[in-house]
């Protein structure tokens, strides 16, 4: 350990700066195997060459830095020459090698200034980078001018709006700033959006389950609803229809805890067994019929739901229902206590539960965290009775008996445990 510690700095820089510029022109060479000769200004040995002069030019002087801009401006002609040369014969017009040798040159003040993990950040990035070049051909060929419209709405709803709009309660009946209203939506829209995205881009081709999956992050019952009518549209077996809806159910559990996780962790640790419970359970109902109910499976590849949920119609919707329903709970406990709000929690389970869910989690109610659980789990089991409403009524009659089988699991383990809490 010693003889570590007696090592110079320069000489563990220098080792660093040449390793790390060589792994990049090895990196070159191999991706431009193809390349004929003279049509690169070189690739390992270059690249290395090119690293220790940055580091002779930065140690050399390294106050004033006159050595080293002198020397990068040398490296700059010789590039921008060859470049010339490079456009006039043989009409190439990339910069990806030449600004990877710029980036070579400044590794050594780098490793100076900066702490390590920096310049191995740099260079990991780098050698990625070129890599991916084929995969960002395919996915930015896969993209339409709407998704960077898509994008763009996405930062401004969280990058721009949310900012600047004030922290303070808005008044004293509502326990809620317009901070805190629109960082909610700006939490559902990055979770939809990252479900979107999976679901577009990152398993184009995906199979009906990874589907399901995906698609339950984003909403449980828009999934339910599509896999129901899908069971009488594209010939879906039973099993698949029960299972898929079981695995959208199963992500309802794990969106609701994320938010928790988000907004009140203590509450999402006291939460999380009950959420556990459930999880386990929808997966083990999917798992049952996957796995002792495959000859009835037939060929399903995907599901047709990859509309982009960043909307600002969309997105001013929801900040008014997250509002109204700020309000109703506020008056609701104010006049009628707990039992009010366990009323309120079954009835707003035959819409979107979202918005109640999250008020619970983020609003300063002066109710135990017992009481918030269990009003959740209300608002939970009144919203799987309805999604399984909707999947008896739009799906097949083959496809029925499986789905009220799915759903009943998770119903009666939401109510037993409902019942319990009530009772303590």
């Amino acid at each position: 350990m010693q003889f570590i510690e007696n090592i110079p700095a320069d000489f563990i820089n220098f080792a660093l700066v040449t390793i790390f510029s060589l792994l990049i022109g090895l990196e070159q060479r191999w991706f431009h195997a193809d390349v004929k000769e003279g049509q690169l200004f070189g690739t390992d040995r270059t690249y290395t060459f090119i690293g220790i002069l940055g580091f002779v030019s930065y140690i050399i002087s390294p106050h004033n830095l006159v050595v080293f801009v002198s020397a990068g401006f040398a490296i700059v002609g010789l590039l921008a020459i060859f470049y010339y040369q490079k456009i006039k014969n043989l009409n190439l017009y990339g910069l990806t090698s030449i600004i990877l040798a710029l980036l070579t040159y400044s590794l050594a003040p780098l490793l100076y200034t900066k702490p390590l993990w920096l310049t191995i950040l740099l260079v990991t990035i780098i050698l990625i980078l070129t890599e991916l070049k084929d995969t960002f051909w395919k996915l930015t060929s896969s993209f339409g001018r709407h998704e960077f419209i898509s994008l763009a709405k996405f930062l401004i709803i969280a990058g721009i709006i949310l900012p600047l709009l004030p922290t303070g309660n808005i008044s004293s009946f509502i326990p809620m700033s317009p901070f805190k209203i629109w960082l909610v939506v700006v939490v559902i829209s990055s979770v939809s959006y990252l479900s979107y995205i999976l679901q577009k881009f990152v398993f184009p081709q995906k199979g009906i389950y990874l589907a399901s999956i995906l698609g339950g992050l984003y909403s449980s019952t828009v999934t339910t609803i599509v896999l129901a009518k899908k069971s009488k549209s594209e010939n879906l077996s039973p099993v698949q229809t029960a299972s898929s809806i079981s695995l959208a159910t199963s992500m309802m559990y794990i969106r609701i805890f994320i938010f928790a996780l988000i907004f009140n962790i203590s509450l999402a640790k006291s939460l999380l067994p009950y959420l556990a419970i459930l999880e386990l359970i929808a997966l083990l109902t999917a798992a049952y019929f996957i796995y002792f109910k495959t000859q009835e499976i037939v060929s399903a590849n995907s599901l047709e739901n990859n509309q982009n949920p960043l909307e600002f119609k969309t997105a001013i919707v929801f900040a008014m229902l997250f509002l109204f329903i700020s309000l109703i709970t506020t008056y609701t406990l104010q006049y009628y206590g707990n039992k009010g709000l366990n009323t309120l929690a079954l009835i707003v389970g035959v819409s979107d539960i979202t918005p109640f869910i999250l008020n619970l989690f983020t609003g300063d109610y002066q109710v135990s965290t017992q009481a918030i659980i269990l009003a959740a789990l209300l608002a939970i089991t009144s919203n799987s009775i309805i999604k399984m409403v909707y999947a008896i009524v739009l799906s097949n009659r083959e496809s029925r008996k499986f789905i009220v089988f799915s759903f009943s699991t998770v119903i009666l383990a939401s109510i037993s445990i409902s019942l319990w809490l009530a009772s303590v």
